[in-house]
């Protein structure tokens, strides 16, 4: 699987300039919760292909990414922003990893139940092939999140 689009996505986030932590609008989250949603979905995507890698039946659930808790637990483990990019730039790596060599095109294929929610809506709630969770990431995901990102008041170009 070729994991150019995938790089270019995290790459394009991680040089994503934030300001200061400014208040998001109601209902948003703040750049470092952002960082922890990414950083939690990437997570979630890394231990499905391992569960694969592994010979074991994986699922996907994307719903702890969305916990207000568990963000800002992330955050505070990851000791912010710079934290935060640094353990996505590793998770990155190590998923573009899996969709490079380390599965072969039968273990990409491998249906995977999957549970999306996005602002507490299903967004998707059926198996899909794990080489499209990793698709996923790169054309909507990951992109959609740096949009987010430059959105944030006190965003810098």
């Amino acid at each position: 699987m070729d994991t150019t689009a995938l790089r270019a996505a995290y790459r394009t986030l991680l040089e994503t300039p934030v300001g200061p932590s400014a208040d998001p609008p109601q209902g948003e989250w703040n750049a470092e919760q952002i960082l922890a949603h990414v950083s939690l979905v990437t997570a979630e995507t890394i231990a499905a292909a391992a569960r694969i890698a592994a010979g074991a039946n994986a699922t996907y659930d994307n719903r702890m990414a969305h916990d207000a808790w568990t963000l800002d637990r992330v955050v505070a483990l990851a000791d912010g922003a710079a934290g935060l990019r640094a353990r996505i730039d590793g998770q990155a790596d190590a998923l573009c990893a899996f969709g490079g060599s380390a599965l072969s095109a039968a273990e990409l294929d491998t249906p995977v139940p999957t549970l999306l929610l996005s602002h507490g809506k299903v967004m998707l709630d059926q198996a899909v092939p794990l080489r499209d969770l990793f698709t996923g990431l790169a054309e909507g995901e990951v992109p959609g999140h740096t949009r987010q990102l430059r959105a944030l008041p006190g965003h810098h170009s």
